[in-house]
């Protein structure tokens, strides 16, 4: 079971740097978003042992987090 986890994760890091590599058009905070969401799944992943709920629950929070760090102020 463990070798489908560790497939099931790689496959899901792989997609999310495929998806990341087409942030030319995309603003600040938004490729803060991005890289925030990524950072997150592989934190989320190692912490749980692999888990796909870890790295989905990662991947919010650190979404989330890219997301508010880089907001524009007025």
């Amino acid at each position: 079971m463990n070798a489908i986890k560790k497939i099931a994760t790689v496959a899901t890091l792989t997609a999310a740097v495929l998806g990341l590599s087409a942030c030319a058009g995309m603003s600040n905070q938004d490729k803060n978003t991005a890289v925030g969401a990524g950072v997150g799944a592989v934190a989320g992943s190692v912490l749980t042992g692999g888990s796909p709920i870890g790295a989905v629950g990662g991947a919010a929070v650190g979404g989330v987090i890219g997301n508010e760090v880089s907001k524009p102020t007025h």
